[in-house]
């Protein structure tokens, strides 16, 4: 359960989408704070260390990408960023900037808040809990095995790679280059159609064990996300 001293900081220049993103988190039980100056963000986080931050990509004083850089230096609160620019999500997932995950505008407020509470739950998540918390599946990293409700999976190491990876991460869309830098450790350059090809026979072989099940889901144009 969401517990109400939860403060969420929305970061945006716009009034009308941050009272409206305010009021919806409020009425999940949020607490809240909206600034709408990239140049005060970085001190109130390091005065007030609230529990995620929403923050705009293009804002006045300092920008999203900047922000976001200086409050990993000291920090590892959760951030979603919110673009209209599709064409930077690569840079916003991107390990060395820090983001947890990201939001088209236009958004539908249901979602942002539903994808604030997906990433207050995994962030509470021990290891333990994120390896063997899906419908039984338990991945061991050790003996390169999965099971499900004790039953082996059979996979190839692709395949163990791309669960393993997606499963660190629940509910946060990671894009095909990810999972390719994390799946093809020797560079190798591959097509999205064969990254493709890979999630497919995943799903298959999930599906065979979880018939009722949807695991992986697919966000068009960009990657996937375990769900």
């Amino acid at each position: 359960m969401i517990r109400p001293e939860h403060t969420i900081l929305i970061v945006e220049d716009e009034p009308k989408i941050a009272r409206l993103l305010a009021d919806y988190l409020e009425q999940a039980a949020f607490k809240t704070h909206c600034l709408d100056d990239g140049s005060t963000v970085v001190d109130w986080v390091r005065k007030h260390e609230p529990d995620l931050i929403l923050l705009d990509l293009m804002l006045p004083g300092k920008d999203g990408l900047a922000i976001c850089r200086e409050v990993r230096e000291f920090s590892q609160v959760p951030i979603l960023m919110v673009t209209a620019r599709v064409e930077e999500i690569d840079r916003l997932l991107g390990l060395e900037l820090g983001a947890d995950d990201y939001i088209c505008k236009p958004f539908s407020p249901r979602e942002v808040v539903a994808r604030v509470k997906a990433v207050m739950r995994r962030i509470k998540r021990t290891p333990e809990e994120t390896a063997a918390g899906y419908r039984g599946i338990t991945i061991d990293a050790d003996s390169f095995r999965v099971s499900v409700n004790n039953e082996l999976l059979d996979l190839t190491p692709v395949e163990f790679r791309l669960l393993q990876t997606l499963s660190k991460y629940p509910g946060r869309v990671l894009t095909r280059n990810q999972l390719m830098d994390v799946v093809y450790t020797d560079g190798r350059v591959v097509s999205d159609r064969t990254m493709d090809s890979h999630i497919k026979n995943l799903r298959r072989k999930l599906a065979e064990v979880l018939p009722d099940a949807e695991l992986i889901h697919s966000v068009y144009g960009i990657g996937y996300r375990l769900e």
